[in-house]
């Protein structure tokens, strides 16, 4: 008897072995069985496409040298059929007649048991050429886990970023307020300042006209005093006792009068100068003041242009990662997509094989079956050719019992 069954699995299952492998470590093989019978005979199981076809198989016996057919049943998978090197082992059966004997005495100096190969099931198949391919496929989707994962890590990282950013803006906006508020306080300040200089301006120039006034009527008092004395110089004859010395009278008048010219002059000219101190003091106090202001003023202006520029560049720095942001998720969310196709892809493909597996199975159980019978009646044909003893009772009841 020839070989036995010869399973092989075709090249183009590796994307469904692949996938099932990786989902549920389970493995499905394709196979097809050919068997010869006089006049000829084949079952052919195949796999093919995404819809499965199948072509049902009938058995028919006889005797007398017309043999056992089993006609043709083919039947196609989830998505390939099997190689085309695939081969299966067939055998022949032979009924009652001279021509039929040379197969028959084949069988029997081959020494074959035919129930060796059914009872002994399919040959192991070596997975081994799969690993490289399943180990490469295990890679990448290890790969693009990985790869979400740093995705999902950037983008929580972004949004962190964001929000530190946005905390930061809220701060440097409060102090950019609380600065503004602070240089229109100085603004005011500036400008009472300035009417403080303006009204101390006006004060030193009313003192200065002040002085100038007195000075001039210090010295026309001083002149006319002078013209009087001198204008005083008039002879008077009277006759009457000797008095006083009027020249002597108007020479301590006069002296009496520079005194108090020079007194009033030295008062008028301390109080001036005491005055002129004060002003001072306090145009000095405001100009240093007004200086330190402008300083600040200009300090704080310089800072509010850095935090403007800073605040520029950082609503810059969120719009681009604003739009990043939006990038990424975008490419994660078809990437998701995609990914969720190509699951429930295989998902469908795994029921579409574990169905056809059930089914392949009742088909072999079926086949056994058929072989059984097929190997009772090889039996009962071998003990016709060779002679043996054969009742009608028992060719009637093995018929019944088909």
């Amino acid at each position: 008897m020839p070989q036995g069954y010869a399973f092989q699995r075709s090249t183009a299952d590796l994307f469904s072995i692949a996938s099932a492998a990786l989902t549920d470590n389970m493995s499905f093989r394709s196979y097809s069985m050919q068997t010869s019978a006089m006049p000829s005979g084949n079952i052919t199981i195949n796999r093919s496409g995404y819809t499965p076809t199948h072509r049902a198989a009938s058995t028919y016996g006889g005797a007398g040298g017309y043999g056992t057919r089993i006609s043709s049943a083919s039947y196609s998978g989830v998505r390939s059929s099997a190689a085309p090197g695939a081969s299966f082992s067939s055998f022949q059966m032979s009924g009652g007649g001279d021509g039929a004997q040379p197969g028959a005495g084949q069988h029997e100096a081959g020494g074959a048991d035919p129930r060796g190969h059914g009872e002994g099931g399919p040959d192991a198949h070596d997975h081994d050429r799969y690993r490289d391919v399943l180990e490469d496929l295990r890679k990448q989707v290890f790969d693009k886990t990985v790869e979400n994962s740093r995705l999902v890590l950037q983008i929580d990282n972004a949004r962190l970023a964001a929000d530190d950013f946005r905390v930061k803006f809220e701060s440097e906006l409060a102090i950019r307020k609380s600065v503004e508020a602070d240089i229109a306080g100085l603004r005011k300040v500036i400008d009472d300042t300035n009417m403080g200089r303006l009204n101390l301006e006006s004060e030193v120039e009313a003192v200065t006209e002040e002085l100038t006034f007195l000075r001039k009527n210090h010295d026309n008092e001083v002149q006319e005093l002078r013209n009087q004395i001198a204008q005083s110089g008039v002879q008077v004859d009277v006759d009457a006792p000797k008095g006083q010395d009027m020249s002597q009278v108007m020479e301590d008048m006069r002296a009496n009068y520079e005194k108090m010219a020079t007194k009033n002059a030295e008062e008028l000219k301390a109080w001036h100068e005491s005055q002129i101190s004060v002003v001072q003091v306090q145009v000095s106090q405001n100009t240093e003041a007004l200086q330190g202001a402008r300083t600040e003023h200009g300090d704080l202006q310089r800072q509010v242009q850095t935090l403007e520029i800073e605040l520029i560049s950082q609503k810059n720095l969120k719009s681009s990662l604003d739009d990043t942001l939006r990038d990424i998720e975008m490419r994660n969310n078809m990437e998701m997509e995609k990914y969720n196709n190509i699951l429930l892809q295989v998902e469908a493909e795994l029921t579409n094989l574990r169905n056809n597996i059930q089914h392949q199975t009742q088909e072999y159980e079926a086949l056994l079956n058929i072989k059984v019978k097929l190997e009772a009646e090889i039996a009962t044909y071998r003990s016709l050719l060779d002679g043996g003893d054969f009742r009608l009772q028992d060719a009637l009841s093995m018929k019944d019992g088909k």
